[in-house]
């Protein structure tokens, strides 16, 4: 029933809205995302598992080999963010699903570097415009008072991925071997579609499973956001594309993320490795620790986004979460003697570790107009993603020159880069 008593507050009036886009488009994003970035980052815990050995390769090729993927994955970020937008996010997904499946299986039948690396590359175009095109989606079912909660939801995929199947690939690779790994992840990525496609619309005019109430109350919030930034933005950021790439704004959001990119994927991606170094165990084990510091990402996800929401300053919750990570990856360094109190602090560093995705994720509308923003969103995960290259790729080769705790304080200074210039971005992100 409509509620009309003014003495009401707005959060009292919410409270009366149905949420059915809560229960039908975070979980299938989570799980897409789950999935994908599994098959991602699962080279990771195979390099540990023997790949490296059974291939010939050394600690720089096998970093490279992981990081090649964000090349590709260059490719979609754009035309797969403006497709999104402006035509279907669901039709999209549902096509790059059959793509990246087949390749991560492919991936179970390389027999030298050169195969790996060229599967590798088509995996990152076929994931490419995944990213931007679930942050499209994102938009255009919740309001801005909502999205960073929203969108923390959708990225606890990242840490539900590495909790799930990382004990289930280190079970794989001790039982089998890492090419068995490979295949049966991939065809679980197939089977995505039985679940993509009956669960998700575009917009909320296209969903049959929602009510009229919350149908009219999200896109009267969507309509009131949109005028709201236009008036906020001011000179920040006008017209479409040409004016776009000529935005400071822009281009400092693609350094943050290349910069935060370099240490999140350093981090997940090195993670096994130090793990095993640290504390000698089986695969098994191995994999069940590497899960432990993902439980505290989805607690540091939930806490960072609702303060987030509740205070709306985007840029010092996104800073905030930089600092953490790098804090505590520099203490699991400095504390490596004490096997058990540096893995602590990998532990400590996941409750940070993707904390800054909702506050980061919801700038972008109020930095770049809605004409631009699904390009705004590619060109950010293109540019700043290839980060995700260079972090793993700087501690395999620092690592094997200079020992392992140098690789892994280049991360460390990564992360603060990224969190000084977050700090630098306009008042608007910070509700000034």
């Amino acid at each position: 029933m409509e509620n009309t008593n003014p003495a009401v507050t707005y959060n009292q009036v919410d409270a009366t809205i149905p949420n059915a886009r809560w229960w039908h488009i975070i979980p299938a994003t989570i799980l897409v995302y789950i999935v994908a970035f599994m098959d991602r980052t699962n080279i990771g815990i195979a390099i540990a598992g023997g790949m490296d050995k059974d291939l010939g390769i050394t600690s720089s090729v096998a970093g490279a080999a992981a990081g090649i993927f964000f090349f590709g994955y260059l490719f979609l970020q754009i035309p797969g963010g403006h497709f999104a937008e402006k035509a279907s996010a669901k039709k999209f997904i549902a096509w790059t699903i059959v793509f990246w499946g087949g390749l991560a299986m492919l991936s179970g039948f390389v027999q030298n570097t050169w195969q790996l690396m060229t599967v590798r590359f088509f995996l990152g175009v076929a994931e490419g415009g995944v990213y931007p095109a679930i942050l499209a989606l994102i938009g255009h079912w919740f309001p801005n008072k909502e999205r960073a909660r929203a969108i923390a939801f959708f990225q606890m995929n990242m840490a539900i991925a590495v909790i799930i199947t990382s004990p289930i690939s280190g079970w794989l690779i001790q039982n089998y071997d890492w090419r068995v790994m490979f295949i049966v992840e991939g065809l679980v990525s197939l089977a995505l579609l039985f679940i993509w496609l009956p669960l998700v619309a575009d917009h909320p005019k296209d969903a049959k499973w929602l009510s009229a109430q919350e149908r009219e109350w999200i896109e009267t919030e969507l309509r009131n956001d949109a005028e709201e930034n236009k008036r906020n933005q001011g000179a920040l950021s006008k017209g479409g594309y040409k004016d776009l790439y000529r935005s400071l704004n822009l281009w400092r959001m693609v350094a943050i993320y290349f910069f935060m990119s370099a240490g999140f994927y350093g981090f997940s991606l090195w993670m096994p490795t130090l793990i095993s170094e640290l504390t000698k165990s089986t695969m098994t084990v191995v994999g069940l620790l590497t899960a432990v510091p993902f439980i505290f990402t989805i607690i540091g996800q939930y806490i960072f986004a609702r303060l987030c929401d509740a205070t709306m300053n985007r840029r010092l919750f996104t800073a905030l979460s930089f600092f953490g990570i790098a804090i505590s990856l520099a203490l699991s360094v400095v504390l490596k003697e004490n096997v058990w109190l540096s893995y602590g602090m990998l532990v400590c560093g996941g409750f940070f570790l993707n904390a800054w995705a909702g506050p980061y994720w919801s700038m972008p509308t109020l930095l770049f107009p809605t004409e631009a923003l699904g390009g705004a969103r590619g060109t950010i995960n293109a540019i700043g993603s290839l980060g995700g290259f260079c972090g793993p790729y700087l501690v395999g080769l620092i690592s094997l020159y200079l020992g392992s705790k140098m690789g892994v304080l280049t991360l460390v200074v990564s992360l603060i880069i990224a969190a000084l210039l977050t700090l630098s971005l306009p008042k608007v992100t910070a509700n000034k």
